[in-house]
């Protein structure tokens, strides 16, 4: 019997949350698994049945936000922007004069495509995979660019503190 996603997620929303939060530990992080986890769940309705469903849930919970921590875990380059976070957050004409300084130097070093990898990855939030095809590389050379990038912004993030 296929089950209803509308009331499985009224009846057991609030368990969902309570474990993702539980696991991720912040409350934006863990609404969005939660999400995903009645995703998951209405993708695959028709092959469930309606037995055992608050166990289903809680183990696809637990799932999604392992899958999350690993993630984060394996992609380094989203992690704390320091200096990428005082660039965007640039609005004062001598700031954004600054920045745009910085970004020249970081991509100057790099080839062109990089600029476009970043772009999309970090703004666009297209995973690397994603990325790979749109530019038409392998996954590990988009990696290898990211890592480039990231290696480069953390010297000269280096250089503009110990100025």
């Amino acid at each position: 019997m296929a089950v209803d996603p509308e009331t499985l997620y009224r009846r057991f929303g609030p368990m969902v949350l309570r474990r993702c939060r539980q696991l991720l530990r912040d409350e934006d992080h863990a609404a969005d698994a939660m999400h995903d986890v009645f995703v998951e769940i209405c993708r695959r309705r028709d092959t469930l049945d309606d037995r055992g469903l608050s166990s289903l849930l809680y183990r696809t919970a637990t799932h999604v936000c392992l899958n999350r921590l690993r993630s984060q875990r394996r992609r380094p380059e989203d992690g704390d922007g320091g200096l990428l976070d005082r660039i965007a957050a640039a609005q004062e004409p001598a700031g954004q004069v600054v920045a745009r300084q910085v970004l020249d130097r970081l991509f100057g070093r790099a080839p062109a495509s990089s600029r476009t990898i970043a772009a999309l990855h970090l703004l666009d939030g297209l995973t690397l995979d994603e990325v790979a095809t749109t530019v038409g590389m392998s996954v590990s050379g988009v990696r290898k660019r990211l890592r480039s990038l990231r290696a480069d912004l953390v010297e000269l993030e280096a250089m503009e503190e110990s100025r």
